[in-house]
């Protein structure tokens, strides 16, 4: 059974059986965005050894997605399990986004093919808000695709990351209702989690079904552009 694991709420990827896991990566990276921001990710994720290993799929050339044994994939991490199809009790139970999501998950025998063919064709660029490693297991579950590559992506990880600022500016105008400390925390949660509930792949309007080959096409013809951000102007990574 193909199931969406993840490391360290940061890293995601399809178990496809035979001590494979399909992945998504920034250029065989697990995780960048050419920032100061990479220093803070990269601490927090397993170290990666050096070497190549014999099970491993490399990335192809112009795309990221690769094949790793599950030991490699969790380099000493902790696995869990992504919940697909929870409850919305549930859902805002988990108070961290990357966890689960409402949408549910299509049969098996699809998730392996939307895998094992990403694998060969690619999924684009990798973009850290956008396009990255949760939504790419999001979308070989759910075969979910956000139509408005404007607008952010299916990642759980990525919308908790703004949607804690997003809670504190919304909420600012609330402390003249209420002057009480507990009360303005209790309000930015509630913002919080509202934000969260309705940014879920599974809530949204602005997604559609797309099959893998479809999606492939869209990316080749153009129909459907994920670049990289434009990170020139911020300072480079600390090392």
């Amino acid at each position: 059974m193909p199931i969406t694991v993840r490391i360290c709420f940061l890293l995601y990827g399809i178990y496809i059986g035979d001590n494979k896991v399909i992945h998504f990566t920034r250029r065989g990276q697990e995780v960048g965005t050419g920032t100061i921001l990479d220093h803070i990710l990269v601490s927090s994720i397993p170290n990666r050894s050096p070497v190549p290993c014999t099970n491993c799929t490399p990335p192809s050339e112009g795309h990221g997605v690769v094949s790793s044994c599950l030991d490699c994939f969790l380099a000493g991490g902790i696995l869990y399990r992504f919940e697909y199809a929870v409850s919305p009790a549930v859902f805002l139970a988990k108070a961290r986004g990357g966890t689960c999501t409402l949408a549910v998950s299509d049969p098996d025998d699809i998730v392996v093919h939307r895998a094992n063919y990403l694998l060969t064709n690619g999924f684009g660029c990798y973009n850290v808000f956008k396009n990255n490693c949760e939504d790419f297991a999001i979308y070989c579950k759910t075969g979910l695709l956000v139509v408005d590559q404007s607008t952010m992506g299916q990642s759980g990880q990525a919308v908790s990351i703004i949607g804690g600022p997003l809670a504190a500016v919304m909420s600012t105008p609330l402390r003249l209702v209420t002057t009480n400390v507990y009360g303005m925390v209790a309000t930015a949660v509630g913002v919080y989690c509202a934000s969260r509930y309705a940014a879920d792949i599974g809530m949204r309007t602005d997604v559609m079904k797309v099959s893998a080959e479809d999606l492939t096409t869209r990316l080749t013809t153009g129909l459907l552009q994920v670049v990289e951000p434009n990170l020139a102007a911020l300072p480079p990574t600390v090392s």
